[in-house]
């Protein structure tokens, strides 16, 4: 980390790590095949390959959630459920997602299948709900296309309101099966918190939140700013986003479904003033030198980069650095302890006169 940002920011803080890093991941997703008795089994994929290596339980995840999938397999035989062969593309059952609201304590299962009949399901819900009563909602994801992605397009309701709630920064959120929302909330609240003072706004400020997903970030910061926008591509998230503004009584925020990067070039030119702040939390990847350009045409005083990838936050803020933006600080958070994986929050301000 050092290394990567070493003469790109000025001062890099020490890492904040976990004080308690085991089962912090509220999200579990587990891969459900068969052994060559027909046995159902479920676990991970094998690095660079689609053999699933089984797991029982794991030093990372909640330990609820691997219970779930484990008494989810011990009911399949009963039910006779087969579990999905890619090689020859028959069975029924082909991954199982297990979510928990961390400070709500609800549970959200998910189950990913080939076909939206699911026979049995009152009671296969019922005996599930009978092992774990915290379980809140059940859904049935169809997932019936030849691929690598674990959800499909369509979600059917067969327990509960179809999502969980967890808070987050004194904020309330909705979790639906395909929302973005971090696997370790504690570590994600210092995340947040960092990223919103690093903002240094006094209640007069517009701020744009980039790549907002379900709009957790902009609406946390939304009581210290005169008005948030929100971007973000996904059509499900930003429903999302939507309901957790109304949720949390945030009126001065606005969300809009788009490119981050397409809408920031639209509004470099369109906008009749500029934001003061700009927070962008984007994927893995980073973001585009078209989005860089946008942005810096608009100007604003203070940009926060949210960034999972060290090294496409180096690369990306070598490009800032010719806009005329300088980084000045960079604070590093532990949110996947027992990996090589880091998330940085980095603090950049216009030079003058660039």
């Amino acid at each position: 980390m050092h290394r990567l940002l070493d003469g790109i920011v000025e001062q890099v803080h020490p890492i904040i790590r976990m004080e308690h890093p085991e089962h912090y991941r509220c999200k579990v997703n587990a891969v459900f095949s068969h052994d060559r008795k027909g046995n159902p089994v479920s676990g991970t994929y094998e690095k660079h390959s689609h053999r699933v290596v089984p797991v029982e339980s794991c030093m990372i995840e909640d330990e609820k959630a691997d219970q779930i999938v484990r008494d989810i397999r011990s009911l399949l035989p009963s039910f006779r459920i087969r579990t999905y062969d890619e090689d020859t593309g028959y069975g029924f059952l082909r991954h199982v997602q297990v979510r928990r609201g961390y400070a709500t304590g609800e549970y959200m299962v998910t189950l990913v299948c080939t076909d939206p009949v699911f026979p049995s399901k009152n009671n296969f819900v019922k005996a599930l709900r009978q092992k774990h009563p915290e379980i809140s909602t059940v859904i049935l994801n169809v997932n019936d296309k030849n691929t690598s992605m674990v959800l499909g397009d369509r979600n059917i309701v067969l327990y509960g309101r179809g999502y969980i709630e967890d808070e987050l920064c004194g904020c309330r959120f909705r979790i639906s099966p395909g929302s973005f929302y971090q696997v370790n909330p504690p570590q994600t609240q210092i995340l947040y918190e960092t990223a919103v003072r690093y903002a240094r706004l006094t209640g007069n400020e517009t701020l744009m939140d980039a790549y907002c997903g379900t709009g957790t970030i902009g609406i946390i910061a939304a009581k210290r700013a005169k008005q948030v926008f929100g971007v973000e591509l996904n059509a499900d998230a930003v429903r999302d986003a939507v309901w957790n503004a109304r949720r949390n009584r945030v009126k001065n925020i606005r969300f809009i479904q788009q490119d981050a990067g397409d809408y920031m070039a639209k509004t470099a030119r369109e906008y009749g003033g500029r934001p003061d702040v700009v927070i962008l939390d984007p994927p893995r990847t980073g973001t585009t030198p078209q989005f860089i350009d946008a942005l810096c045409a608009m100007g604003p005083e203070r940009v926060v980069y949210v960034s999972c990838g060290p090294d496409t936050l180096a690369r990306d803020l070598k490009l800032f650095r010719k806009k005329g933006y300088k980084a000045l600080e960079a604070q590093p958070v532990d949110l996947f302890p027992f990996t090589q994986h880091v998330e940085t929050v980095c603090l950049m301000s216009r030079v003058e006169g660039k």
